[in-house]
C-alpha cells in the first residue's frame, strides 16, 4: 500500500513539475497525463494495484483501503474485514485459519478446512468480532437474489444485476469431509471479469431449489461490481 502511495505521489508532483515545464515530460508522465484527461488509471499505478473501470472508482477504493488498514495498524483489529480491500484475499483467509487451527489444541492445518454462515446482519449492525474466525463484508450476488429473512438463496427481483449480501462469518472446521450437497458452493471473484486470477474461493449457501440450478445460472459471489 505505501509503494501505491508512494507512486501515485511521485507522479502527481513531477506531473505539476513537468507541466510548468520545470522537468522533462516522461513516456511515464504523458500516459499518465492522457489517461487521468479520459478518466482512466494511468498504465503505471495499475501495474502496481488493481484493475477499476474509472480513475474516480480507483482512487475511492484507495482511500477506502488505506483506511482499513490504518485502522487496523493504529486503532485495532476491525470487527468486520472489507475483503475488497487486501491485495491478497487468499492469504488473508488462509491466516484466518492457521489462527483457529493454533487456537485448538490437536488440529492440524492439513485437515482444516474453510467453512462459511450468512447471517442477518450488515456491517452497520456489527457491535463486535465473531468469537472465532472473521467476518466479511462487501459481497455481491450475480445472477441471484437474497432472501435475508430465511439466509438463502432466491430468485433475483426485476432488472436487479447485483444484491448485496449481508455480513458473512467464514471461520474453518476441523474436517476435510465433503461439503453437504443440499447446500451451493458460490465462486468468489475480485472483480466481474472472472478468471482464475480473479477466483477467490468459495462459499457455502443455502438454498431451496437443487444447487445444479444456480450452477446453470452462472451465480457467483463478486467482490467488486465496478
Amino acid at each position: 500500500m505505501q509503494r501505491v502511495i508512494g507512486v501515485v505521489r511521485t507522479t502527481l508532483t513531477d506531473l505539476k513539475l513537468a507541466i510548468e515545464g520545470t522537468i522533462i515530460m516522461s513516456e511515464n508522465l504523458r500516459d499518465a497525463l492522457d489517461n487521468m484527461f479520459d478518466a482512466k488509471v494511468p498504465n503505471l499505478w495499475r501495474k502496481i494495484s488493481w484493475q477499476s473501470s474509472t480513475l474516480g472508482f480507483w482512487f475511492t477504493e484507495l482511500l477506502e483501503r488505506n483506511d482499513q488498514f490504518n485502522f487496523w495498524v493504529f486503532t485495532g483489529r476491525p470487527d468486520v474485514f472489507w475483503m475488497t480491500g487486501f491485495f491478497n484475499p487468499q492469504g488473508f483467509l488462509t491466516a484466518m485459519r492457521q489462527e483457529v487451527t493454533r487456537a485448538h489444541k490437536g488440529w492440524a492445518l492439513d485437515s482444516v478446512t474453510l467453512h462459511n454462515e450468512v447471517i442477518k446482519q450488515f456491517k452497520e449492525d456489527i457491535s463486535g468480532p465473531p468469537p472465532e474466525g472473521v467476518y466479511v463484508h462487501g459481497l455481491y450476488l450475480d445472477g441471484a437474489g437474497w432472501d435475508r429473512r430465511n439466509c438463502r438463496l432466491c430468485e433475483p427481483p426485476a432488472k436487479v444485476l447485483f444484491t448485496p449480501m449481508p455480513v458473512v462469518h467464514m471461520f474453518a472446521v476441523n474436517s476435510t469431509a465433503p461439503k453437504d450437497p443440499r447446500l451451493y458452493q458460490c465462486p468468489v471473484y475480485k472483480k466481474p471479469h472472472r478468471t482464475d486470477l480473479t477466483y477467490i474461493t468459495f462459499i457455502v449457501l443455502k438454498t431451496n431449489q437443487s444447487p445444479d440450478h444456480w450452477i446453470l445460472r452462472g451465480v457467483a459471489a463478486l467482490c467488486d461490481i465496478k
